[in-house]
């Protein structure tokens, strides 16, 4: 992390024609163990943070300009706006999630009076699904925080990120993903009721076995794919649940209670929605039981459980998702695999022994090159720190 901070430093003095280095940010990515689409449900997640995320040096200058720079989108040079012009524009590109966080953090009365420089370096693989976006948000709200002497909760710093993703933006996404990148802490899962913001840090000690991300290379772009459909159809077998239930979230079912009601939705394809969310709950709970104790293949049955109802009952995999993870299914030192974020490309997850990484790999890598006709990447995630400031 070191070498990364010196080469970002550099680059900083050099983009921005500074004397001295600016402060270091990091914020992490994040992966999913299970509770997929629940977080907007009512329901339990249980995601981490990981140590791929998003670097950040930053200075206060003395104007009300905005000047950012991205090594991962060099081609489109310094973006430049003004504090007096926080409005979304879609030549902005990038630099469009920096303008929503210090436009609310603003609205919400924190006083930012001057401008800054930063610089931007994620390792995340743009589109993967594992939350550059929401790493982004909460970077954005760190810097801030700290060259501006800010006195902030996180947890209003995570609901600040949420609100730039679903207001700024335009993406009806729930909170899972920044709460995750705020509050992570290294070697923690986080089971989070997304209902009351209540949470547990639960160890997560995966013995032999380690967390083998997987890579589909097919861009996924959140707010163009179902993810805003498919909360809209929860939306509706919710309503018409609620003629008979006291409930607000599918996330306070349990399967007794759905089944004796599913009928009232009286609709194939909402039914098959609503039995996703209120399963995919019951099974994020259960795997919080199964990890405290120890129980890794009861962990890694949950994990396909969760794939299997993704593929058929929410319909959010797609082909390389599903010929990666059943390709993980049929390894030997595979516990468990599924797919993890919002889907329909981005990356799946596999527990796996840790001796046996690199010829699963090797062998799934075959199965999809062959199917896909181009290549996934793998690689082992750590689970580490939240969004801070770098010593």
């Amino acid at each position: 992390m070191t070498s990364i901070i010196s080469e970002l430093q550099a680059k900083f003095q050099t983009v921005f024609n500074h004397k001295e280095a600016g402060s270091a940010f990091f914020s992490p990515g994040r992966v999913n163990l299970i509770g997929e689409h629940t977080d907007y449900n009512g329901g339990h997640v249980f995601p981490c943070a990981i140590t791929q995320g998003t670097y950040a040096v930053a200075s206060k200058r003395e104007d009300r300009e905005i000047h950012c720079y991205s090594m991962n989108f060099e081609e489109k040079g310094t973006i430049v706006f003004n504090l007096d012009e926080l409005t979304y524009r879609e030549e902005d590109s990038w630099a469009n999630f920096v303008k929503g966080m210090v436009k609310y953090l603003i609205k919400a009365g924190h006083s930012i009076d001057t401008g800054f420089d930063v610089l931007i370096y994620g390792n995340i693989p743009n589109g993967a699904g594992l939350s550059s976006s929401a790493s982004l948000e909460l970077l954005i709200g760190v810097i801030a925080e700290e060259l501006f002497a800010l006195e902030i909760e996180r947890l209003d710093l995570i609901k600040l990120g949420q609100k730039t993703e679903n207001q700024f933006m335009g993406v009806n996404s729930g909170i899972m993903d920044q709460f995750a990148i705020g509050m992570g802490r290294k070697d923690m899962a986080i089971f989070l009721n997304t209902n009351t913001l209540e949470y547990d840090l639960v160890p997560a000690e995966f013995g032999d076995n380690v967390i083998l991300i997987m890579n589909t290379n097919k861009r996924r772009e959140l707010a163009d794919s179902k993810y805003n459909q498919r909360r809209s159809e929860c939306e509706e077998a919710l309503s018409r649940l609620q003629k008979e239930l006291d409930i607000h979230s599918l996330g306070e079912l349990s399967e007794a209670e759905f089944e004796a009601k599913r009928h009232l939705i009286n609709d194939e394809v909402l039914e098959r929605r609503a039995k996703h969310a209120v399963y995919e709950n019951i099974r994020t709970v259960k795997s919080k039981e199964t990890l405290a104790k120890g129980d890794l293949v009861g962990f890694g049955e949950l994990l396909n459980q969760s794939h299997i109802s993704l593929q058929n009952d929410y319909e959010v995999t797609g082909e390389e998702l599903d010929t990666l993870v059943s390709a993980a299914w049929k390894q030997e030192g595979v516990l468990g695999a599924r797919m993890t974020g919002a889907g329909m490309g981005g990356c799946a997850i596999a527990l796996v022994n840790e001796d046996k990484v690199e010829a699963v790999k090797s062998a799934i890598q075959k199965i999809y090159t062959d199917k896909i006709g181009y290549a996934a990447d793998f690689y082992v995630a750590k689970i580490g720190d939240g969004s801070k400031v770098l010593a």
